[in-house]
């Protein structure tokens, strides 16, 4: 039976960044340090297929410090950690290793400066993950207040409106973002914002490929994991930019071939903690049941690059 043909497009950039790349690395030279087991609170990046990796090389994923025991190091995941943590490890004589994405420990900082200088915070984010729990765990109860939505802005009950800031967590929808911000500013209009933009490079350059794709395909598979936050806003974003079909995969495995029935035009792009192996994955699969050819959209080029740790920098040297 001939195979129909399709044009798979790639968006670039896609996949890991650099923050989840230097996460990753941590926790493999810590077990090359310290050997097996090595713990880790929380995922370390929020992919099934990266955390059973690790898993079979010794690492032991846990949701709590108390789940740790004291002789074993501990490793706290890329979306950061609340101050209580390093604190309750420091308490307990335990060995840990901060792997805390760079650009989220810069919000960290912002909100611990804007405080330092009196002001009351409110955190874009989405309730109850972990970024957001270490952010708003940055300082004491009360001083970072939360909101989702541009509707969430006008039942905010803040201690002085003409002393306000305002941090994102750094995986959200530039859109939906820039949304809330104006609504913030119209309520407060003394409220003062990030001197740079919280929401990562690696977001936003993945947002814009997806936006650049979307009008030129019929459906678009955005691979990544149920989790992670910035694999679901591309699914939205690519809906929102003209694209009739999004679909979130984890792997090839969880393609719904159905709904790409008549489908002559596909983008595929990866969340920043999916690994390139499964990009490759899902091609292979379309290229089992179509005669593809395929071609890349991109936007932007990446070459941040985070270090690692002093510690491992100088094990390793």
């Amino acid at each position: 039976m001939t195979r129909p043909a399709l044009t798979l497009y790639l968006a670039a950039p896609r996949g890991f960044c650099a923050g989840v790349d230097r996460a990753i690395k941590i926790v493999e030279m810590a077990l090359e340090k310290w050997g097996a087991p090595v713990y880790v609170r929380h995922e370390i990046v929020h992919n099934r297929f990266v955390v059973d990796g690790l898993r079979a090389k010794g690492a032991v994923f846990v949701e709590e410090l108390e789940d740790c025991p004291p002789d074993r190091p501990v490793i706290f995941s890329a979306h950061g950690v609340p101050k209580s943590v390093p604190a309750e490890a420091e308490r307990r004589n335990m060995i840990y290793v901060d792997a805390t994405c760079p650009l989220v420990s810069k919000v960290h900082l912002e909100a611990e400066r804007h405080a330092e200088a009196g002001l009351q915070i409110v955190m874009i984010g989405h309730a109850g993950h972990p970024e957001t729990i270490g952010t708003m765990g940055q300082l004491p109860e009360g001083e970072v207040l939360l909101v989702e939505t541009a509707e969430d802005v006008a039942g905010l009950s803040v201690r002085d409106p003409e002393r306000l800031a305002y941090v994102t967590q750094t995986t959200l929808s530039i859109d939906d973002t820039a949304g809330v911000v104006a609504a913030l500013r119209a309520r407060f209009p003394a409220i003062v914002g990030p001197h740079k933009e919280d929401i990562c490079y690696a977001t936003t350059n993945r947002q814009e490929a997806v936006k650049a794709m979307a009008p030129r395909v019929d459906a678009i598979l955005v691979i990544g994991a149920p989790n992670s936050s910035n694999s679901r806003r591309l699914v939205e974003v690519g809906a929102r930019a003209g694209c009739g079909h999004a679909q979130l995969v984890q792997r090839a495995t969880d393609i719904d071939w159905r709904s790409l029935e008549g489908a002559r035009a596909v983008g595929i792009t990866a969340g920043a903690s999916a690994p390139d192996v499964l990009v490759q994955e899902v091609i292979d699969a379309f290229s089992d049941r179509y005669k593809v050819s395929v071609e890349t959209i991109e936007t932007a080029r990446e070459t941040i690059e985070f270090k690692v740790p002093r510690v491992f920098r100088e094990a390793h040297a």
